[in-house]
């Protein structure tokens, strides 16, 4: 009886610990559960043939080739075609893209083809699974060769070399997912006596880039145009007795399938057999495509390359990063930096370089694609396409690694990343949700939250908060919102207008974006966040701040973290640029100078810009970019800065006569954009000089008449004017050796304008505005398929307008030249005839006070306002018009 008290306890200890452990293996099955994606998915048939492991399949019937001809007529011409000083060489092709956009289908074309039979040796290998030893080994086999199992790779390599020396060979790699050719490259002869090809397959853009030698050529297989999508689907999807049967509405399922061949066909098979077009609607099956996609065997091959690609990222942070796209909606362009910066806070990845690399990971693989590049080259916005994004919203939610409200029942308690899209979440339905938001990470909102959500009280571990696009976020909920300790990442929207002194308690906070709000008295207290990497906005300090001891002691004793300050207005009083000599970990610095009445003495701003580009040759790499914008009243500050001076980037914005002697003697600058009313020949002979310059942007509504003489602009890899008149420079032979990109953004432009471009050896693209004629059109186009390299001819197509920030890189006073500062089309922008979007700036008649009382249109009202401009009916061939009237966009689809 003494005893039983004590041993009761201990038995009550062992009861708890054998629940405890009958715990354990509950929770792995069930995690377990949410980590198998496919469960379907057996190893058999993961094992299958080369080319459907890949997704794609050689042997497609005729039939179902839609699009194929331009493409395999381009790649035959480059089996034949040789530069002159390369006559007789060896020529790796690549043909590069996502799984399934109908690279194998395109190179089997090509390999058939009249030409490709011409060669004497030929020989089609599948390098899926195979090393480089296995490769040698069946080029081997095909040629009818004796094969030692215990060779070599060197010994292979000389075999196949012996074999293919002094003959006329064609041989076609197919789905080469490593970078094999460094170790295979000696087995090909690069001989003088005759003119053979290797063609290469892959979905891994730097393993294409490896391929493409002085004399190789790398293609980019495209998406499908509307009509070429349509037509391949409904030939899948519709049997022969039913093509005269009015066919519902495919649009939601195309936009799915986003022009990818084998999505298509996947889809189209899939309908068919649920009896399409009588069965199912699209729009059905679309609302329920993540479920099809892990449960139906007739989209098994989809599936396996959706997971093919996911699994082959190399670790777990990129899968993370991958993951996260989810948090966006579909077709919603994401900022490269905004989404890094994130993806740090979350604690994805470390540090920068390891966001960085991640990010080009998804890029290199085409898991991803870019729709908008910086002036650098670098991708500005990208997106995910169909397919690729029902997979990473299956993989996402299925793991519970993200949780989407838009209307549907959320099927956890437990949230860790929560996405609100588009007003569909109402308050009233928010508030009934069982959810615990006490464990949310990360929060993002597109639209209207709802009470329930914006009650930050109930958030206990949220690092993440983007707010850009909260409609209904007020000011008075800023001082909940500084209580968050944990916030690294705080993004807020138009609807904000002031700044809460409280946010000092925001001590782990990395990044603020302020560019969507109306704040424009910034706090002190922001500044002395310890933990502020990344400020963004347009902003001053008001005129009671103090500078006081405590203020002086943080900026003094080095305490500032801040990397990114983009940007302060300032008139040159006290303020900003007394603190900003004191930052010494400032990499970036935005500044809108501004004419006062108060004070006309700019010293202290030039001293701490002088201070920031001063060149220190003990630290000469580091990135650092200045960007300034001045009135005619402030342009002398820029002739008060001195050499020696150093900066990576530098944007200028104002009255330029010429160019700063301080840009002249600069040393290691890069990039560099210029805008003015007026560019003088004086200023752009001064830039030619310039040579460590690689991206050059000139902004102007003239230039002079200039010629870019023999040697000019000896480093520049990208050129790009955006002019309101149409006068071009001349170029001589010998300028601009190394140019790749030239980006002539210019509406009025007429022909070639006096440019040639034969004497530009390295030029890869020509970018022209969307709004040119179409027979300037086909003269570049000419002009592009005369020069030796064949460069691409695009359209330039301007930053969608949900992603724009006020803000954030405009130099440029009018909204098309905020477009044009920082984003172009990527090589897969170009134009598509049946996909045009038309910009109607004012319509005198088309009953104007509808339009200022943003009341809808009707058709007639519109086609009468065309034909009083002079349009007749039936003659544009319009899918989509957006009217802009007052600032309002209104959308009509035909």
């Amino acid at each position: 009886m003494i005893r039983s008290p004590k041993t009761l306890r201990s038995r009550q200890r062992l009861a708890a610990e054998v629940q405890l452990l009958r715990k354990i293996p509950e929770e792995a099955h069930q995690r377990e559960k949410r980590y198998r994606v496919f469960a379907g998915l057996s190893s058999s048939r993961q094992a299958e043939s080369s080319y459907c492991s890949s997704g794609s399949d050689p042997h497609t019937p005729k039939a179902d080739l839609v699009g194929i001809d331009g493409p395999r007529d381009e790649l035959v011409q480059q089996l034949t075609e040789e530069p002159e000083d390369l006559a007789k060489q060896l020529k790796v092709i690549s043909i590069v893209g996502i799984h399934g956009s109908g690279k194998t289908v395109l190179a089997r074309e090509v390999y058939e083809s009249d030409v490709g039979r011409q060669f004497s040796l030929r020989a089609w290998i599948s390098a899926t699974g195979r090393g480089p030893r296995e490769v040698l080994m069946e080029i081997l086999r095909k040629f009818g060769r004796p094969v030692v199992d215990n060779f070599s790779v060197d010994q292979l390599t000389v075999d196949v070399r012996e074999h293919l020396d002094k003959k006329r060979y064609f041989i076609v790699i197919d789905d080469m997912q490593t970078d094999q050719w460094s170790s295979i490259e000696a087995a090909f002869p690069q001989d003088n006596v005759v003119s053979s090809r290797v063609m290469v397959t892959t979905t891994i853009q730097s393993v294409a880039n490896a391929r493409s030698s002085s004399n190789g050529y790398v293609h980019r297989t495209k998406r499908l145009g509307d009509k070429d999508s349509e037509q391949l689907f409904v030939r899948k999807a519709c049997p022969k007795k039913y093509l005269g049967y009015m066919q519902p509405e495919s649009k939601e399922v195309l936009k799915k399938c986003d022009g990818q061949p084998l999505a298509l066909v996947s889809m189209g098979q899939f309908l068919r057999k649920k009896g399409w077009p009588t069965g199912p609607n699209c729009e059905d099956v679309c609302r329920n495509l993540s479920h099809h996609l892990e449960q139906d065997e007739t989209l098994e091959r989809m599936r396996r390359v959706l997971l093919h690609s996911f699994s082959s990222l190399p670790g777990h942070g990129p899968k993370a990063c991958l993951l996260y796209f989810g948090m966006f909606p579909c077709d919603h362009p994401i900022r490269r930096k905004r989404l890094m910066r994130r993806w740090l806070a979350e604690g994805f990845v470390e540090t920068q370089p390891s966001s960085t690399e991640n990010f080009n990971t998804l890029i290199d693989r085409n898991i991803i694609e870019p729709i908008g590049m910086c002036n650098n080259d670098q991708v500005k916005t990208c997106k995910t396409y169909g397919m690729m994004r029902e997979f990473i919203l299956l993989m996402s939610t299925s793991q519970d690694f993200i949780t989407l409200f838009a209307g549907n029942k959320v099927e956890h308690k437990y949230v860790r990343r929560l996405s609100l899209h588009h007003n569909i979440a109402t308050s009233g339905s928010c508030s009934s949700l069982d959810i615990n938001l006490s464990l949310v990470r990360s929060l993002i909102v597109f639209g209207e939250a709802g009470k329930a959500i914006l009650s930050f009280q109930k958030y206990q571990l949220l690092r993440v908060l983007d707010l850009e696009q909260c409609t209904d976020l007020e000011d008075e909920h800023l001082k909940d919102i500084c209580n968050l300790l944990l916030l690294k990442y705080l993004s807020l929207g138009e609807t904000v207008a002031s700044i809460p002194k409280d946010i000092e308690k925001l001590k782990l906070l990395e990044t603020l974006d302020l560019r969507r709000t109306k704040v424009k008295i910034l706090p002190i207290e922001v500044l002395l966040l310890p933990c502020l990497l990344h400020l963004f906005g347009e902003f001053q300090l008001s005129d009671k701040v103090k500078i006081t001891s405590e203020v002086q002691k943080f900026f003094l004793t080095e305490q500032s973290s801040l990397e990114t300050l983009a940007g302060f207005v300032t008139d040159g009083c006290l303020g900003f640029p007394q603190i900003i000599s004191h930052m010494k970990n400032l990499r970036k610095l935005k500044i809108w100078i501004e004419r006062s009445e108060k004070n006309t003495n700019f010293t202290d701003l030039v001293n701490a810009i002088q201070k920031f580009i001063h060149d220190d040759k003990e630290e000469s790499n580091d990135p650092r970019s200045l960007s300034l914008h001045f009135d005619a009243c402030t342009e002398n500050i820029l002739s008060s800065l001195k050499a020696p001076s150093y900066l990576r980037s530098l944007k200028l914005k104002g009255k330029l006569l010429e160019l700063p002697q301080f840009v002249i003697s600069m040393r290691g600058l890069r990039e560099l954009c210029l805008s003015s009313t007026k560019l003088t020949a004086g200023l752009l002979a001064a830039l030619s000089v310039l040579k460590d310059l690689q991206h050059l942007k000139l902004i102007a509504d003239e230039l002079e008449d200039f010629i870019i003489e023999d040697k000019a602009f000896p480093g520049l890899l990208h050129l790009c004017f955006v002019l309101e008149g149409a006068t071009l420079p001349t170029i001589e032979e010998g300028a601009l050796p190394y140019l790749i990109s030239l980006k002539l953004i210019c509406k009025d432009l007429v022909g070639l304008a006096g440019m040639k471009i034969n004497h530009l050896k390295c030029l890869k693209e020509v970018i022209l505005d969307h709004r040119v004629t179409s027979e300037t059109r086909e003269t570049w186009e000419k002009a592009a398929k005369e020069h030796p390299n064949r460069p691409k001819l695009l359209l330039f197509n301007p930053v969608d307008e949900s992603e724009s920030v006020p803000g954030d890189s405009s130099l440029a006073s009018t909204t098309a030249e905020r477009e044009a500062m920082e984003t172009f089309p990527t090589p897969d922008g170009a134009l598509q005839e049946d996909n045009i979007q038309i910009l109607v700036k004012q319509i005198s008649s088309a009953a104007p006070e509808k339009l200022n009382n943003s009341e809808p249109i009707s058709k007639d009202e519109l086609n009468s306002s065309f034909n009083n401009m002079g349009f007749s009916e039936g003659k544009l061939g319009l899918t989509e018009l957006s009217i802009v009237q007052n600032g309002k966009v209104s959308s009509y689809t035909h």
